[in-house]
């Protein structure tokens, strides 16, 4: 191990590549080691700065190989993946200059790893592929470990909602094993670093089979969209079952919470507006009075009839594992990335993710339509009958049509301005849905 490794190799070149680089849209000025822990031999753990030329800075985690004074970050079978959960066993808490990485256990992890002996070597390193703004591995087909790249400080609203789930006995998500957070030695907020869970053998997430049942068994489709809806209720009835805890209430709407919905909404369209530009923005310009006039209407009822509790946030089919012992599971509670941790943890109304899983059929059949089966598949036709189904097995939360449709608009003026930035031949999808959901 060299005294003291560079840190060149980390340059904003390198970090604006990274997938779980959040800022892609802010100029880089510069990356430098904020701080450092030692996982083992030669891992680390580091903390990169990461700073903008607007002035503001973030803080990144990398686990990183000393790899003859020189920095990478870690592959499968260094260890480090490995010495992390190797810490969260031992409850250790590893020094660094400016804080501490602290480590903590449940139960299920001393149940799931293998004998002390030869334990570290035992567990195989196996780093998901999917896209995603964190990081999560393998390790020996038991455990699946989540780094969170980005430090924020404050509860992250996974661990939260996943200690809450388990204390109330919803099993239809995966167990927490373990959590490590960074502590910072001023009295700061810590931060959420890493989080083990049972890993589930899964058939593929809802995603892959939906599309896979779309393109040959529209049965089968519907009735997954049946147990969809059966899962969602309940996983909202769980998060309302403790009303009396402070984290996790569950009453009626207060007049200000509807009225931020109406702002957030009204927000999502100004974005979506500026995000597009031609006959896009021209089309979209067009609809707006409409989708306005809905965000009015029905965020001025809201507080009647809307429940307000903790919601999934970032509701959607690729969060929906199919298992083979336990049907859907539910995963990745952290709510939309972009949005501040401290909105995330806020309560909401829980036609939010229904309206979020709605959307997300309609993505699943527009793809559909445009694969290899598409000439003999009609997409509204089919979602027509997929959302009586969603709607007739979802019912833990009363049924107010124009605030759920609200929600839907609002969520794909998000998903216009998602598209444009990122996937700009997509962008048709979501304008055809607003056209659809205000006539």
């Amino acid at each position: 191990m060299s005294a003291a490794p560079p840190t060149a190799t980390f340059t904003p070149a390198w970090i604006v590549q990274q997938r779980w680089f959040r800022s892609k849209q802010r100029l880089v000025t510069g990356v430098a080691e904020a701080d450092r822990a030692a996982l083992g031999a030669n891992a680390w753990i580091l903390v990169l700065s990461v700073r903008y030329a607007d002035g503001g800075e973030d803080r990144y985690l990398v686990p990183a190989i000393d790899d003859d004074g020189q920095w990478r970050e870690a592959r499968d079978g260094d260890g480090a993946w490995r010495a992390i959960v190797e810490c969260l066993r031992d409850g250790a808490e590893l020094p660094a200059r400016e804080a501490a990485f602290r480590f903590d256990a449940t139960s299920d992890l001393g149940e799931l790893l293998p004998p002390r002996s030869g334990s570290a070597d035992a567990l195989d390193e196996r780093r998901l592929g999917v896209e995603q703004t964190n990081t999560s591995v393998v390790l020996g087909e038991r455990l699946i470990l989540k780094l969170y790249r980005l430090l924020e400080p404050g509860e992250n609203p996974e661990l939260e909602i996943g200690v809450f789930l388990s204390e109330v006995g919803f099993a239809a998500t995966p167990a927490l094993a373990g959590v490590a957070r960074f502590v910072p030695t001023d009295g700061s907020d810590a931060c959420a670093a890493a989080m083990v869970q049972v890993f589930l053998p899964t058939r593929a997430d809802a995603w892959g089979q939906m599309l896979g049942y779309l393109a040959g068994d529209l049965d089968a489709a519907t009735e997954s969209v049946v147990r969809i809806g059966q899962v969602t209720s309940e996983l909202h009835r769980a998060l309302a079952s403790r009303p009396e805890h402070p984290s996790f209430p569950a009453r009626s709407a207060m007049a200000e919470e509807s009225a931020a919905w109406r702002a957030d909404a009204e927000r999502e369209l100004l974005g979506a507006l500026a995000a597009v530009d031609g006959a896009q923005r021209d089309r979209l310009a067009d609809l707006a009075p409409a989708i306005r006039a809905r965000f009015a209407e029905a965020f001025a009822t809201a507080g009647a009839t809307a429940l307000v509790t903790r919601i999934h946030g970032d509701y959607h089919l690729g969060q929906l594992l199919a298992t083979e012992e336990q049907g859907f599971v539910v995963i990745d509670f952290e709510g939309e990335p972009a949005r501040p941790l401290a909105e995330r943890r806020r309560p909401a109304s829980p036609l939010r993710d229904v309206a979020g899983m709605l959307r997300s059929l309609d993505y699943a059949a527009r793809t559909a339509e445009r694969g290899a089966h598409g000439a003999a598949f009609d997409p509204d036709a089919w979602l027509a009958d997929a959302r009586r189904a969603l709607l007739d097995a979802y019912d833990a939360t009363p049924r107010d049509d124009g605030l759920l449709r609200a929600f839907e608009l609002a969520k794909a003026c998000y998903e216009v301005r998602y598209e444009a930035g990122n996937r700009p031949h997509w962008t048709w999808l979501p304008l055809d849905a607003l056209a659809r959901l205000t006539s």
